[in-house]
């Protein structure tokens, strides 16, 4: 038994071997360079190798830097937040409300933004947003507006409801999975107990969402605070996010070290972030139970 046991786990082992081969080096050896990079410091083209903690003083008392991820960190979850408001009733309607027969169809519809090229949402939504956009047309051809909004583009107002967009079908689709798993006999068992439709929505259907929405704010939270597209596109200067400063310190300054420093505060903010509101979700299931 222990022998097929071995065999077994070397076949397993030999499975996937190749895939994590693949993984290590086109995740780990990268990152492992950016990480070796932020304690290194640039001259031009001069990469001085020597241990030094300089670049991280100065992410973090520079108040640009400072400034900028504190934004970046606003934005990030003021998408995610309202990103998440708004795909819960979709993905709510399509599970509990969409004959069995369409709900495919329905589903397929919510991808349908995923067959264009980002660029060109980003390029729509300014088209959109302009001062001569759609947006403002459409409310001075109604009378409701005299002049043209300015606080819907090149501002922090704009990257939100360009990246809400953009990022709404990752909502939409781990919400509607988590939401097709749950036994609707719990929710009609919750009703003759005397529960109402309202109140078995948040006893029972939501706690029973929660991964699903979780998931959800993390699939949106984590990529949205590396952006630098749309910042650079739709957010002006009151816009700018940390991923724009490390593009520029790349790709402009020729700074790679404090470029890769940034890139490295920025994951571990972003990560302990996720485990704090992870260890908060479980907590509140706990509770729930």
């Amino acid at each position: 038994m222990s022998d097929l046991r071995t065999s077994g786990a070397r076949r397993g082992l030999a499975l996937i071997s190749a895939p994590l081969l693949y993984a290590v080096l086109l995740l780990a050896a990268p990152m492992a360079a950016i990480v070796a990079f932020s304690f290194w410091t640039q001259d031009y083209l001069t990469i001085d190798k020597s241990f030094t903690l300089t670049n991280y003083r100065e992410a973090f008392t520079d108040p640009i830097y400072r400034e900028l991820m504190i934004r970046s960190l606003k934005i990030a979850g003021l998408v995610t937040l309202v990103t998440v408001l708004l795909a819960f009733p979709v993905a709510y309607f399509i599970s509990f409300h969409v004959p069995a027969g369409r709900k495919s169809l329905w589903i397929f519809l919510v991808t349908i933004p995923f067959w264009t090229s980002y660029l060109i949402r980003v390029f729509l939504w300014k088209v959109i947003l302009g001062y001569n956009g759609v947006l403002n047309s459409g409310l001075m051809g109604l009378g409701v507006i005299d002049e043209p909004l300015t606080v819907i583009l090149y501002n922090f107002n704009a990257v939100v409801i360009t990246l809400a967009h953009a990022f709404a079908p990752f909502a939409i689709l781990p919400i509607f999975v988590s939401l097709e798993r749950i036994d609707r006999s719990l929710l009609e068992a919750a009703q003759d107990l005397g529960e109402t439709r309202l109140s078995a929505f948040f006893r029972v259907t939501l706690p029973l969402a929660m991964p699903g929405v979780v998931a959800a704010s993390l699939i949106v939270f984590i990529p949205t605070i590396g952006d630098y597209v749309t910042p650079r596109l739709v957010g002006g200067p009151g816009g700018l996010m940390i991923a724009n400063m490390i593009q520029t310190q790349f790709l402009k300054l020729n700074n790679a070290p404090m470029g890769a420093t940034l890139a490295v505060v920025a994951m571990v903010i972003v990560t302990v972030i996720a485990l704090i509101f992870v260890a908060l979700n479980r907590r509140y299931l706990r509770g729930r139970s």
